[in-house]
């Protein structure tokens, strides 16, 4: 497996989603028009003119109350409203705070359970800081916070609201990877904070010289040791034709270099295959977009075509993606029958079935570890309870929820866990994982998988060749 720092970014990123909500299966875009709100009773989007012109933060306001009935309708356990409250008004009081209010004066909040009143008194608290600071912070930014305070008051790690820079990046995973960069894979490691790149071929990376395992030191002479991932990726990132210059440091090198690379249109596959010289079809998924189905099917068919003896879907690593590229891909290998089943608060259950696309891909191994997560448990978890793959690794991370996603009027989105999902035997995974039928431990350290060194990868080959010689 030669794309290692793709699969260590995947482990990364679950880890975080575990703090702060970064896995998604659901993906139910409702549009909103700028300044419109959800009746709470019809769910129709409708537009208060008057509203509009007798309050100058109507806008926020309205956005806040279809985030506060958006989460009370839609979210998979009873919401209790106090919570919500208290929510905002923590987040809103921090929020200053981090912007140097030293005492914002925002009042608490009492709830009623009635909800329009309840309602009142989140715009209340918004209009509060709005009105004392917002020309010290900013309005939209307020508004923001305040629908983050009342989605992270839940407690649940995946509800949270994204920002719009959040969603267009979350999108863009989605769809494929398509943007204006230079082609490469990047990860922060977790052990040093070290950011460290590794080349797709054929891309302005792998052009102009940048090596795996390559330190970026600055970005255009911003030194990036203190900064997030997120924003070296920003700094990376630009308009198409335009040059950016790294400075890298090489494994095992004490020397810097410069390199000056120019921005392309980038596509970022999910799926890395190859056949292996045992005569094994290795297909590698590091996550579920929009493309994965189509390049997991080209890959299986591909390894058909050349005689493979058997196939191996590696899933470690794996964070997720969306419900219906999990679905379509476990149709791969399960002719018919029930893949996952969704079950609401109301206890609602929405069955997803085979999309009968088999394609014969046995014997199959399916390799997974403590970073296997969310749409990979779905694929893993169905080809197990019909006993058409055998599962090598650790147990998987445990995430049984399905998130939805929200439009919201500012261009940014509200994903909230909206139900539980549970295997075609009716096993509920949720913080319990799924035990794979051959353990085999191993350090959680991409860059041994797909080499020697790799005890997951050789228990699979070993297993395949076993079943070859029946």
């Amino acid at each position: 497996m030669s794309r290692t720092l793709r699969a260590l970014a995947a482990a990364f990123v679950v880890a975080v989603a575990s703090l702060g909500g970064a896995l998604y299966l659901a993906h139910e875009r409702s549009t909103h028009p700028a300044d419109a709100f959800l009746d709470a009773n019809s769910g129709v989007a409708a537009l208060d003119l008057h509203a509009l012109l007798d309050n100058p933060h109507g806008g926020d306001q309205r956005m806040l109350d279809s985030a506060f009935r958006q989460v009370e309708k839609t979210y998979y356990k009873p919401v209790n409203a106090q919570t919500l409250l208290t929510g905002e008004q923590h987040e809103l009081v921090a929020y200053l705070k981090a912007h140097h209010v030293a005492s914002p004066a925002i009042p608490q909040l009492v709830a009623t359970g009635d909800e329009p009143t309840d309602v009142r008194a989140l715009n209340r608290d918004l209009e509060v800081a709005q009105n004392l600071y917002g020309a010290k912070t900013s309005n939209a930014e307020l508004t923001q916070a305040a629908i983050r305070g009342m989605l992270n008051s839940l407690g649940d790690p995946y509800t949270t609201y994204l920002s719009p820079a959040e969603i267009n990046s979350l999108e863009e995973s989605l769809k494929g990877g398509d943007f204006g960069g230079i082609g490469v894979y990047i990860v922060q490691d977790p052990r040093n904070r070290h950011i460290l790149v590794e080349p797709i071929e054929g891309t302005p990376a792998y052009r102009a010289g940048v090596k795996t395992g390559d330190r970026v030191l600055a970005v255009d002479s911003h030194p990036v040791e203190t900064m997030k991932l997120d924003d070296v990726e920003r700094l990376i990132r630009g308009k198409i034709g335009t040059v950016v210059h790294l400075e890298v440091r090489s494994n095992g090198s004490a020397h810097d270099r410069t390199v000056a690379i120019t921005r392309e249109q980038i596509y970022v596959p999910s799926v890395h295959a190859q056949m292996l010289p045992d005569g094994f079809d290795y297909v590698r998924l590091a996550d579920f977009g929009q493309t994965s189905y189509d390049e997991v099917r080209k890959a299986m068919l591909d390894g058909k075509a050349h005689g493979a003896k058997g196939y191996i879907l590696d899933l470690r690593n794996n964070g997720g993606g969306l419900l219906e590229a999990a679905v379509q891909i476990s149709s791969l290998f399960i002719p018919q029958g029930t893949i996952v089943s969704t079950i609401d608060r109301a206890g609602d259950r929405e069955t997803k079935s085979a999309t009968h696309d088999s394609i014969g891909a046995a014997p199959l191994v399916i390799l997974v570890n403590k970073y296997t997560a969310s749409a990979s448990e779905i694929t893993a978890g169905a080809v197990q309870d019909y006993k058409v793959g055998t599962l090598i690794g650790t147990k998987t991370f445990g995430k049984g929820v399905v998130q939805s996603i929200y439009n919201t009027s500012d261009g940014g989105a509200l994903k909230i866990t909206t139900a539980k999902y549970v295997t075609p035997l009716g096993r509920d995974i949720q913080h319990k994982g799924i035990e794979p039928d051959v353990v085999v431990d191993q350090p959680i350290d991409a860059p041994i998988i797909g080499t020697s060194k790799d005890l997951q990868l050789a228990a699979a080959k070993s297993y395949l060749r076993r079943v070859a010689r029946r």
